[in-house]
């Protein structure tokens, strides 16, 4: 966790983005790090976790990181718990509260409230469904897919 938070720090002191670092852990080494990078990179979905994973994934060659663990500063927002799901990590150390985050001014606890129900806060509109439903009966026949 120590790692994590330099990571924060560091990134809070670049001025590179918020108060958050994550570090993903294999087999008791570390194996990448990273902290928020929002606002220098204006990709808004530079998060400390999201990068950490990505590092992760490059470092070890493979997207399922199923065997290892994940230190954040701060209980992830959706989006970063979605990337934790879809990179099969099992257990995640955080510091801080989501609460912890609305008193520094970010929306996570709002966001997962919108997640439950996007179509409350979104217009979600359907286009060409069956030309989609034509790309996953083609993923479907693929012989050579591998599922992820």
């Amino acid at each position: 966790m120590n790692i994590a938070f330099d990571e924060a720090l560091h990134g809070m002191d670049s001025n590179h983005g918020g108060p958050f670092g994550a570090a993903i852990v294999r087999e008791g080494k570390v194996i990448a790090a990273a902290h928020n990078e929002v606002l220098r990179t204006n990709d808004p979905t530079a998060h400390a976790e999201i990068n950490a994973i990505r590092r992760a994934s490059a470092i070890l060659g493979d997207h399922d990181l199923s065997e290892c663990v994940l230190y954040t500063t701060c209980y992830p927002c959706p989006m970063c718990m979605g990337a934790i799901f879809w990179a099969r990590i099992p257990t995640v150390y955080y510091a801080s509260s989501m609460k912890d985050a609305a008193e520094g001014g970010f929306d996570d606890e709002y966001f997962y409230t919108m997640i439950q129900k996007p179509e409350n806060f979104l217009d979600l509109r359907p286009l060409d469904a069956e030309e989609g439903k034509k790309l996953f009966s083609r993923w479907n026949a693929k012989e050579d897919k591998k599922l992820y």
